[in-house]
């Protein structure tokens, strides 16, 4: 991850490799008009372009992105990923996007840091006559800015840096192969990232069965590789508020016996981006020192068909003593939920939110690049919803519907069913279930099916793979959450 640094340094005179200019007017372009104008740079919607500055700047290449009149901290955070990307062979980068206060200069800085993300930790290094010429990595960012000597734009920068790191974070463990990230090895590496900054306890197969977790237990029964139930703590002494974080954390997704296609199969090592948005937050939040609470639990497991997997018709126990009807085995997420949920409703935090790769209803209702968001209390759904546009994740919000009730317990052997017995409203179906391990406290769930992995080319500061939303719209609301 590049390191990010501010300066007061006009952007003719900055020294590095390339200069990202971001172009609102005739004003910005006057000292490159004719490059500009070459090369057809209107100024039109996310246009960038990149030329030779001959000299007209310390940079030896400059970048042009295209700003509405007046930028919010979104247009910015994008506009700075474009440029970086744009410039991809450049090590050293100075940002000129003309921030109007301190949350801009946070928004460019994680803009940089996520835009420059790459995954390789799989590609050869292969050397010799013949060998790819390794691609250079951005190594350091200069935002130009006035505000550079204020000490308030120094912390922002700070806490971008840390936000940054934590998307990345969860980005990687999405993008890692589901054989090397299997759910005690998950565990290992949540355990490893924690340090010391959380307390860490983690639940094996034995311990599991010992604390009633029928979900997880039953999720996980058909792999060779049990499951896992990781819990991190984060309790300050000037803590003002308790948030409790649940996420879903299957490593790979077969479908178990309700099995999947190959081609629905090939991306399903993405099943665990909730837990590893929810863990990555949780860190995130310690190290900003923020005052509030934070317990999270992390409910993994590997979904595989075996002799030993749930069976349609199987009958499990959850932790809050609830019965479930399995009638697909491929609707596993909500079950490893419900004992993460019913758990953390113990915790008797103020508020709950779940982070899941649920359900595709979700996705087929809101597209790929936005979140779903559904609950038991109207306004601490709004509070979400607010949280996730000031971090610049999309999310929209969903009804339970009043008949999902009906459906969730109209199982005849058991207390709940686990599976919609209709064809549609899938998405609310999943949500009305979950609901039922919470009780009373304030829940948000996060369907995040569509947005937590990008099949296409990367765009803004998206990259191909993992994309590690939630992460920021969690850590936005831990600092809302702990500032009243």
């Amino acid at each position: 991850m590049p390191t990010v640094s501010l300066s007061t340094a006009k952007p003719i005179t900055a020294r590095a490799d390339a200069l990202i200019l971001g172009i609102r007017g005739d004003e910005d372009r006057e000292e490159f008009a004719a490059a500009l104008d070459v090369l057809g740079f209107t100024g039109e919607k996310d246009q960038v372009v990149a030329f030779p500055s001959n000299g007209k700047a310390k940079a030896d290449l400059v970048v042009a992105v295209a700003l509405p009149d007046e930028p919010n901290a979104e247009d910015l955070r994008r506009a700075a990923a474009r440029g970086v990307r744009a410039a991809k062979n450049a090590t050293s980068i100075a940002v000129a996007l003309h921030p109007a206060g301190v949350d801009e200069v946070e928004a460019i800085a994680e803009g940089i840091t996520l835009g420059a993300y790459k995954y390789d930790a799989y590609k050869s290094k292969k050397k010799g006559k013949g060998a790819k010429k390794p691609e250079r990595k951005l190594t350091t960012a200069t935002i130009l800015s006035a505000f550079a000597r204020q000490t308030t734009a120094t912390k922002a920068v700070e806490r971008a840096a840390t936000v940054s790191e934590a998307v990345n974070v969860a980005r990687d463990w999405v993008n890692t192969p589901p054989a090397d990230l299997r759910p005690s090895a998950f565990a290992e590496a949540i355990t490893a990232h924690a340090g010391t900054a959380v307390r860490v306890s983690v639940w094996d197969e034995k311990r599991l069965a010992k604390e009633r977790c029928g979900g997880i237990l039953g999720v996980g029964q058909g792999s060779d590789s049990p499951p896992r139930l990781v819990t991190l703590t984060y309790a300050p002494e000037n803590a003002v508020a308790h948030l409790a974080l649940v996420g879903k954390g299957i490593t790979f997704d077969s479908g178990g016996l309700s099995i999947k296609s190959g081609t629905g199969m090939s991306t399903m090592k993405l099943d665990m981006a909730g837990a590893a948005a929810v863990v990555a937050a949780t860190v995130a939040i310690a190290k900003l020192g923020l005052p509030i609470k934070v317990t999270t639990f992390a409910c993994l497991a590997e979904n595989m068909p075996s002799g030993s997997a749930t069976r349609p018709g199987d009958v499990l126990t959850m932790r809050n003593g609830s019965t479930v009807e399995v009638l697909n085995t491929d609707a596993e997420g909500r079950l490893v939920l419900g004992d993460g949920l019913a758990l953390a409703a113990e915790a008797k935090p103020d508020h709950i939110v779940d982070v899941a790769t649920l359900t595709g209803a979700c996705v087929v209702a809101l597209g790929e690049r936005t979140s779903g968001v559904l609950g038991n209390d109207y306004d601490f759904g709004k509070r979400v919803l607010a949280n996730a546009k000031d971090a610049g994740e999309s999310m929209w919000p969903l009804p339970i519907a009043e008949e999902m009730k009906a459906l969730v317990t109209s199982s005849k052997i058991a207390d709940l069913r686990q599976h919609n017995p209709k064809p549609y409203g899938g998405t609310l179906f999943a949500a009305a279930f979950l609901r039922e391990f919470v009780g009373e406290i304030p829940w948000a769930h996060l369907d995040i099916a569509g947005p937590s992995f990008n099949e296409g080319s990367p765009f803004d500061y998206t990259p191909v793979g993992g994309t590690g939303t939630g992460v920021r719209t969690l850590v936005k609301l831990a600092l809302d959450l702990s500032s009243k």
